[in-house]
């Protein structure tokens, strides 16, 4: 008798983030992680105590591969570091767009919305080069994130169709206003 094939939790993961990245959040349920992996649905719910639970872990995996084309991006040296984060925020709504529909496009009026580790590094970035608090540079980097996720969003849902030089032209745009906004302002204070 062959062996078992046994099924990991990361096996799981895959399959569930390939699903969800071909046909979107709704495609995630444990039978079609079943059928994606060629079992039934036991070796997920062995893994998984609950759908939420490898919907976490399937966002946690879409995350990762975020934080990825952000590593990417700064990494090719193309642009100053705080823009590539903003380029590749929108690179990602481009060419991972149901993943961007997951992570950036749901309600989470009911998760902790802490600050995560790649938005304190971006605030770092925007203090030290512009001299300012921190206080200011998340103000700053709110404001410019609403912006960056403006264009992501129109790309993704197809509203607005732009390429990647004037993408880098209106952020470079919104980031000169926003600084010499507040710069002046706090240099006022």
């Amino acid at each position: 008798m062959p062996p078992k094939v046994k099924i990991t939790k990361q096996d799981i993961v895959n399959a569930a983030l390939s699903l969800v990245r071909g046909r979107g959040r709704g495609a995630l349920n444990a039978r079609a992680v079943a059928a994606a992996l060629g079992c039934s649905t036991q070796p997920v719910f062995s893994n998984f105590a609950t759908m939420e639970a490898l919907e976490g872990a399937t966002i946690a995996a879409a995350h990762a591969r975020y934080l990825g084309f952000l590593k990417r991006e700064v990494e090719s040296e193309k642009y100053p570091p705080y823009k590539a984060f903003g380029m590749a925020y929108i690179r990602f709504a481009k060419e991972e767009g149901e993943l961007f529909r997951l992570l950036f496009m749901r309600d989470r009026s009911t998760e902790d919305t802490s600050p995560t580790i790649d938005f304190e590094e971006a605030v770092e970035m925007i203090a030290q080069a512009n001299g300012v608090s921190l206080e200011t540079a998340r103000l700053m980097h709110l404001e410019m994130w609403a912006w960056v996720h403006g264009i992501g969003t129109m790309l993704v849902t197809s509203f607005l169709s732009l390429d990647q030089s004037l993408i880098s032209d209106m952020l470079t745009d919104a980031y000169q206003g926003l600084r010499a906004r507040h710069v002046m302002k706090e240099g006022q204070a």
